[in-house]
């Protein structure tokens, strides 16, 4: 079976590609050996002929990103990694879904061999994509000049149609539209079948014309996918593209050489049988009793992408070294942001904030901001159209746009789903950090984009606001309960809950520096009371997760809470002093902070041997039990919000400083009288 544009090394390192991804699924007895039997064609022309990398080096900051979308395919990935001189041995491949390999089920971030990001959930990979063209839009702005194209790589999409039918992918290449990302190439794998059966059973519509709508460049290439001549042109032409993304809708047979399975959905997600693959390398003229067999004209051929790549990368580092000696300082912040050093001392530029003038942590979190950022231009914001609400444009940031790639702040639209992911995909660039705003009930939304963040490590920063029941009138459909339980739930993800704009500026300083993981800020809508450093702890503890604010001698019960309820337990501490018992009050801005401290220090913020514990805060009860043991009493909500003033909405649910103080007397009381 020839292929129209490709010698018969070509077809053979094309064939080599889909017997290695169909014998890995075979062995593994799992997998989808379909798609990338279908896409090996142009997978190998993109990666040994257009796509500039340095296998010997995958992090080499001026390689093109390349993402697989379709996450479940990730044996064409994992095959061309092998071929083209990656640190993905044979062995990884015969491991395919085994314990402890990097041949996953699903690919999950590991730049250090080549794995850009994690994809697996549907239309998250296109979307990240959005965020890479993006910060190599910003980047190089902000480094290049003339003569110094010292960042102009290009992010390339391998895309399927679970990735087009996700909501997500339509947010974001909306966006990508309007921005004019023209350094963003999508290869639409039109292969017409999903796990379900033929497309057309749910998804029929125009896909070319919907890009064309979007402001995309679109091409398409008909037949089967092996005509690498039609496609490599398709390829030049958007690779040339200026003012526009692009998306080649490329027509592929899935399981293209199966005898009995191609077009079908059962080659989709499922092995094709020790048979089916011998009949197949018997169709392709290949020996049926060899198996992961890379023939030795394949393995020279496809690992000149190593010298290539260092050919390439050589070129780049003498460019830098001239770069450096024209410009130093620039050079200089580059390399910085590369090993992750902040160009500021945070502490000296954080603001300090008046005891007597309540305020919103979320106003707070702009004040920090607007003191922060313009000396941080290598941190980029945006909300999803609540700017004013969220407080997240800081003073003199611009707006990003197609024509002013040098702006600082992205507009995303009513487009949450999407902005998770995209700001995942600009704090992958190794250079850049993105934070971006939204209500904290919409962080439903963007929990899939989390989610992944959090499971590979991203250091993504989330500006929830309006944070509970605080944001009154708006009512029950906007106003959170289970999100605190909920965002707490996922592994890696820090979630801060400041009391005042003090911890609010130190939760602040904690995301900027920490680079290991996703961090979130919920901040209020309503004011609350500025906590006197003076008289009570230092909001530095902030890092510690949780902190005694304020104690005398033997606490007799400990009160516990975060955000704007720690205020009222300040205030029903006082209550109980006057009644002549010894309150502990402990603000918790960050549970799994706390729960990383030493056994020592948890002990004396919440003593083992106080059983009498009360916890505040304006959301369900789910988590609290930690902390509180089986004796405590939680203060807050067991349903949903209504519409009132925010003040109303905290006495109608009985979130108040006297039925805090009430229930930590009667605590006391019945532990005393059980002796």
């Amino acid at each position: 079976m020839s292929h129209p544009g490709l010698s018969k090394l070509d077809e053979l390192c094309v064939n080599t590609i889909r017997f290695l991804a169909a014998e890995a699924v075979q062995k593994a007895n799992s997998g989808h050996p379909g798609m990338p039997m279908g896409m090996a064609p142009a997978g190998y022309v993109l990666w040994t002929r257009h796509l500039k990398h340095s296998p010997a080096n995958p992090q080499w900051h001026n390689r093109d990103r390349f993402i697989l979308s379709g996450g479940h395919g990730g044996m064409l990935l994992y095959s061309l990694l092998h071929l083209t001189g990656y640190d993905m041995s044979l062995d990884e491949l015969k491991n395919f879904r085994q314990l402890g390999s990097k041949t996953r089920g699903h690919p999950e971030y590991m730049p250090e061999y080549g794995i850009e990001a994690t994809t697996g959930p549907l239309g998250q990979g296109i979307s990240n994509a959005v965020g890479m063209a993006i910060a190599q839009k910003y980047l190089a702005n902000y480094f290049n000049r003339e003569g110094f194209p010292i960042v102009d790589y290009k992010v390339y999409v391998f895309a399927g149609d679970g990735d087009l039918q996700e909501g997500i992918s339509s947010e974001a290449s909306s966006l990508a539209g309007h921005l004019g990302l023209d350094n963003l190439v999508v290869v639409y794998d039109d292969n017409h079948i999903s796990i379900d059966g033929p497309t057309e059973l749910s998804f029929t519509e125009d896909r070319a014309k919907r890009y064309e709508a979007y402001g995309w460049y679109v091409q398409e290439v008909a037949g089967d996918g092996t005509d690498m001549k039609k496609f490599e042109k398709a390829l030049i032409n958007a690779k040339s593209e200026v003012q526009r993304p692009s998306i080649i809708k490329l027509r592929t047979h899935i399981g293209y050489g199966a005898p009995n399975l191609e077009n079908t959905a059962k080659v989709h997600g499922a092995p094709l049988g020790d048979e089916e693959i011998r009949l197949m390398k018997q169709k392709f003229g290949w020996d049926p009793d060899k198996s992961f067999h890379v023939p030795d004209e394949v393995l020279a051929h496809t690992r000149q992408a190593v010298e290539l790549g260092k050919e390439a990368e050589d070129e780049w580092n003498a460019l830098f070294a001239s770069y450096e000696k024209e410009y130093p300082d620039l050079a200089k912040a580059f390399r910085n942001a590369a090993e992750g050093k902040l160009p500021v001392k945070i502490d000296s530029l954080l603001p300090t904030f008046d005891v007597s003038k309540p305020i919103a942590t979320r106003q707070a979190s702009g004040q920090v901001l607007s003191a922060l950022m313009p000396q941080m231009p290598l941190v980029l914001g945006g909300s999803a159209d609540l700017t004013p609400s969220n407080n997240t444009q800081f003073k003199g940031a611009e707006d990003f746009q197609k024509d002013a790639p040098g702006g600082r702040y992205i507009r995303y639209g009513v487009r949450e789903h999407a902005m998770g992911a995209i700001l995942n995909g600009i704090n992958l660039s190794g250079i850049l950090r993105a934070y971006g705003g939204t209500f904290a009930v919409f962080s439903d939304y963007m929990r899939g984009a989390v989610r992944v963040a959090a499971l590979s490590k991203y250091p993504s920063i989330y500006v929830w606001t309006h944070d509970s029941i605080g944001i009154g009138e708006d009512g029950p459909t906007h106003q959170p309960v289970e999100h605190f339980a909920a965002l707490r739930a996922i592994p890696n993800l820090l979630v801060f809950r400041p009391a005042d704009p003090n911890e609010t500026a130190h939760a602040w300083k904690y995301a900027l520096e920490h680079r290991d993981g996703p961090v979130a800020l919920l901040l209020t809508r309503q004011a609350v009371p500025v906590i006197d450093q003076r008289k009570f702890a230092s909001a530095a503890n902030v890092s510690r997760g949780a902190y005694i604010l304020t104690s005398r001698g033997k606490p007799d019960v400990v009160l516990l809470a975060t955000g704007s309820e720690v205020a009222i337990a300040l205030e029903a501490a006082k209550m109980l002093e006057a009644d002549g018992l010894s309150p502990q009050v402990v603000s918790m801005p960050c549970w799994k902070l706390f729960e990383k401290q030493d056994d020592k220090y948890k002990n004396s913020v919440i003593p083992r041997d106080v059983k009498a514990r009360v916890a505040v805060e304006a959301g369900v009860e789910m988590g609290w039990r930690k902390w509180l043991g089986d004796d405590g009493v939680f203060v807050g909500m067991t349903g949903f919000g209504t519409s009132a003033p925010w003040k109303v909405c905290f006495q109608e649910f009985g979130i108040t400083a006297e039925n805090v103080a009430a229930a930590a007397r009667d605590m006391v009381k019945r532990l005393k009288e059980e002796g």
